[in-house]
């Protein structure tokens, strides 16, 4: 009796070792949260009405959860409740869970796939034909602009970030550039985590260009011509993984044109560095490195123009 008494004891400790495990490794994928937003989705707090980043938000986009990125409301679906918190009468199917609220009296939303505490629900109100006011709060959600018509996204890494967005933003046809991290192993890395080199990313550039004025030939061809596309692993007094040549490619057509251009140089004679990879998720970095040239009034020092094509 006691052997088998002992036997489940082992049983019941391994399964509860394997789910906290589990749950462990699930919540390494979430984004890391400020305290500011932990105090809204984990401990379900409200934040200030009329002070949230997207209660006056009207452009077109895709609103998701800032713990995992879940897409959860449409930008069509958002109306002005002027209750001074986002509202939505309807969310993405399936992306909502509804739960009667620790007051008993109001249905909390959290986010279906991490749980995260996203504001409440209200029906009956005449607001819209739906009747449904979904009230969430801005910081527990990030925005995902959607893409004009005619717009494309490039990819480039080509050493320190600073300097390859240095010329892409001046460049004819490009209507917005941000840096950030790709090509690594770890979600919503920082600057400081990639400067350890051991997350795997590099310094990248998104370059988002008007294909009525400009085409992904001449992207590749300003990438090529404003770095040394021959150094390995950095770009001039820049050593390190996270400063190496690359382009991500974001369909087969981009892929065919860098393909393309590596084939031009290594006939010229160059020994082309550069390596080619789909792209993956790109992680915005921080916000003082976005146009940071500009910022400072100052230009690069190892990104320097040079016509090859």
């Amino acid at each position: 009796m006691k052997s088998t008494q002992l036997i489940l004891l082992i049983c019941v400790l391994a399964l509860f070792n394997l789910t906290a495990c589990t749950q462990t490794k699930k919540n390494m994928n979430y984004n890391q949260l400020t305290p500011e937003e932990k105090a809204v989705i984990i401990n379900k707090g409200t934040e200030r009405p009329f002070v949230g980043e997207y209660v006056d938000n009207k452009a077109n986009g895709t609103y998701i959860c800032r713990q995992c990125n879940a897409p959860l409301y449409r930008s069509e679906d958002k109306f002005d409740s002027h209750c001074g918190w986002p509202s939505f009468d309807d969310e993405i199917s399936g992306s909502v869970n509804r739960t009667i609220d620790a007051d008993g009296r109001r249905t909390e939303i959290t986010c279906k796939k991490c749980g995260a505490h996203l504001g409440h629900v209200f029906l009956g109100e005449g607001f819209t034909k739906k009747d449904t006011r979904y009230c969430v709060n801005s910081i527990s959600m990030k925005f995902i602009p959607a893409t004009p018509k005619g717009i494309e996204k490039a990819y480039f890494a080509s050493g320190c970030f600073w300097g390859t967005e240095y010329h892409f933003m001046k460049a004819k046809g490009v209507v917005k550039t941000t840096v950030g991290y790709m090509g690594g192993n770890t979600t919503n890395p920082s600057y400081k985590d990639v400067c350890t080199g051991q997350t795997g990313h590099a310094e990248t550039t998104e370059v988002e260009f008007d294909n009525s004025k400009t085409n992904y030939e001449e992207m590749v061809k300003l990438f090529f011509e404003t770095h040394d596309f021959t150094q390995v692993g950095g770009q001039g007094p820049d050593i390190g993984n996270q400063y190496r040549s690359m382009i991500f490619y974001t369909s087969a057509e981009q892929k065919l044109i860098a393909e393309k251009y590596i084939e031009i140089l290594t006939k010229k004679g160059y020994k082309v560095a550069t390596k080619l990879e789909k792209a993956p998720v790109f992680w915005k970095a921080e916000d003082y490195h976005q146009e940071y040239y500009d910022k400072k009034h100052g230009s690069p020092y190892c990104h320097i123009y040079r016509k090859i094509f």
